[in-house]
C-alpha cells in the first residue's frame, strides 16, 4: 500500500515536516494538521488511509480528537504518538480505538513496522483480517504471519462446532490465548470460561477440584463446594496441562466426555452438564499414550479436531508488535515510563531464540522497563544466545580455563542425571523430578534446556 493517504495532526512543526519528509520519500501521500480541529476538518474532506495523531496538543488533545474522528470515521487505522509520560493516556487510546503508538523521539524503522501493521488491516476491521484480535482484559491474538492466519481461521471455523479441540505447542506459545479465541467466536461466547491446570494441582485434589464435593466426603470437607464442571455450566472449560492428569481421572473424564453427567465426591446422584471441553498439552501425545501414561481412547475423544501452537521461533515477524503491546500493557499495569523501543532493541529480539516463547517476551519486556537501560536488555539477549550456542565442554587450548571446564562437566552431567531418572521412570516425571529432589516445574525446564528426548540416552 504504497500510495496510502496519511493524515499527520501534530501542532509542533517540526515534527509535521519531519515526519512529512520521511513519508513522502518512502512513497505515501502526506496531509498535515496543527490542531485536533484542523485534523478533523482534513477527515471530512477527504478520508485518509491512516491517522498519526498527537496525544499532547493546545485545544483539542489527542483523546478528545480521536472521539470526534472516530464518529467521522470509526474503521480508519489511527496511531497515537506519545512522550514516556502518557501511558495511562496512551492505553485509554487503545481502548477508544487507536490500532498502535509510537514514543518520541520517534524512531524510522519503528514508524515503518508500525504502519505496514496498521495499513495491511482489512478497513472492515473482520476478525479474518485483522492482525491483532482483542479478546479482553488485555490478552491479544497476534496473527501477522501467513501461518498464524491459517490457525486464526481454523480456530474461528472449529469454533462454531461444539465438540472438544486439543491445543498442542510449546510452553509459553500461547495456547490458552488460542482456547480464549475459540471460545470469543463460539456460541457459548457469552457465557463463563474457565482454566484448570492439571499439572499445577496435586493429583488427589484435583478430582474435587473438578466435579466439587459434599459435606463428609473427606477430612476437612465441611461444606459441599461445586466443582469446575458445574461451575462452567453451558460455557467452555479449558483442561491446560491434561497430559499431566492421572491414569485414574482420565478415566472419570472419559466418561463424563461420553454421557455428560458426574458425580460429586461423596455424593450418590449424578448431575447433568453441557460444557465445551477444551484441552491443550506441550507434551509428545504419541509418546505418551506409547508408554501408557495418556489412554488412548481419551486422546481420541479429545482431539475432534487439533491445533498446533508454533513456537515464537517460527513467527518472529510478529515479536515487534508483540513488544509494543507488552510495552504498553506493563507501562499501564506497573504505572512504568513507556521505554523507546529503538531499532538495536529491536533486531536484538527478533535474532534471539527465545526458549521461553511469549511468556519469556513479556518477562522481557518487564525488566526492560523497570531497569530502563537498553544496554543491559540487549546485553542480557546476547549472552543469552552465546551460552545456547556455545558447547557444553570448551575445546582444549594452550591455556585451558578450569572454571569453564569444570561448568561444563557439571552440566553434562546433571544432563545424563535427568537423562536416567526419566528413563528409570519410563518417563514419568513427577516421579523423576521426586527422585531428583527438585521441583517438578524445575525439570520441565531442564528437559527443555538440555533438548532431552525419550530414548536419547539408551
Amino acid at each position: 500500500m504504497s500510495m496510502a493517504n496519511i493524515l499527520i495532526v501534530d501542532d509542533e512543526p517540526g515534527i509535521r515536516r519531519y515526519l512529512q519528509t520521511a513519508l513522502e520519500i518512502d512513497g505515501y501521500q502526506v496531509t498535515t494538521a496543527g490542531t485536533g480541529e484542523e485534523g478533523l476538518e482534513k477527515v471530512r474532506q477527504r478520508t485518509p488511509d491512516l491517522v498519526l495523531l498527537d496525544m499532547v496538543m493546545p485545544g483539542w488533545d489527542g483523546l478528545q480528537t480521536l472521539r470526534q474522528i472516530r464518529q467521522v470515521t470509526p474503521l480508519t487505522p489511527v496511531v497515537m504518538i506519545s512522550c514516556v509520560r502518557d501511558t495511562r493516556k496512551v492505553a485509554q487510546a487503545m481502548r477508544l480505538g487507536a490500532q498502535d503508538y509510537l514514543s518520541k523521539p520517534i524512531q524510522k524503522e519503528e514508524m515503518d513496522e508500525v504502519l505496514r501493521f496498521c495499513l495491511q488491516n482489512s478497513p472492515l476491521s473482520t476478525p479474518e483480517s485483522a492482525h491483532a484480535v482483542d479478546l479482553g482484559g488485555g490478552v491479544v491474538f497476534f496473527a501477522s504471519t501467513p501461518q498464524m492466519q491459517t490457525l486464526r481461521s481454523q480456530a474461528i471455523q472449529v469454533a462454531r462446532f461444539d465438540f472438544p479441540v486439543l491445543v498442542l505447542g510449546e510452553s509459553g506459545t500461547g495456547k490458552e490465548v488460542l482456547s480464549q479465541l475459540i471460545h470469543k467466536y463460539s456460541d457459548r461466547a457469552n457465557r463463563v470460561f474457565l482454566k484448570v491446570n492439571c499439572a499445577a494441582v496435586p493429583s488427589e485434589l484435583l478430582e474435587s477440584e473438578l466435579f466439587g464435593y459434599e459435606p463428609g466426603a473427606f477430612t476437612g470437607a465441611n461444606k459441599a463446594k461445586p466443582g469446575k464442571f458445574e461451575l462452567c455450566n453451558h460455557g467452555t472449560l479449558l483442561l491446560d496441562e491434561i497430559g499431566e492428569m492421572s491414569p485414574a481421572l482420565q478415566a472419570k473424564l472419559l466418561q463424563v466426555l461420553q454421557d455428560g453427567q458426574f458425580c460429586r465426591l461423596g455424593a450418590r446422584s449424578s448431575i447433568k452438564v453441557d460444557v465445551r471441553i477444551l484441552a491443550a498439552t506441550n507434551i509428545n501425545m504419541a509418546q505418551s499414550i506409547a508408554e501408557k501414561s495418556f489412554r488412548e481412547d481419551l486422546y481420541y475423544r479429545l482431539s475432534s479436531f487439533v491445533l498446533r501452537m508454533p513456537s515464537l521461533r517460527e513467527r518472529k515477524e510478529e515479536i515487534p508488535m508483540m513488544l509494543r503491546h507488552f510495552v504498553l500493557r506493563v507501562a499501564e499495569r506497573y504505572a512504568c515510563p513507556i521505554l523507546p523501543l529503538s531499532p538495536r532493541l529491536l533486531r536484538a529480539c527478533e535474532n534471539y531464540s527465545w526458549p521461553g516463547n511469549i511468556r519469556q517476551l513479556e518477562n522481557f519486556v518487564k525488566r526492560y522497563l523497570v531497569l530502563g537501560d537498553e544496554e543491559a536488555a540487549i546485553r542480557e539477549l546476547e549472552v543469552d544466545t552465546k551460552s545456547a550456542d556455545s558447547p557444553s565442554v570448551p575445546a582444549q587450548s594452550d591455556s585451558p580455563d578450569l572454571k569453564k571446564i569444570v561448568s561444563g562437566v557439571k552440566t553434562e552431567a546433571e544432563r545424563e542425571a535427568i537423562a536416567d531418572a526419566l528413563e528409570k521412570t519410563r518417563w514419568n516425571r513427577k516421579r523423576a523430578a521426586m527422585m531428583l529432589n527438585i521441583s517438578y516445574k524445575a525439570l520441565l525446564y531442564k528437559i527443555r534446556q538440555y533438548d532431552i528426548h525419550a530414548g536419547q540416552y539408551v
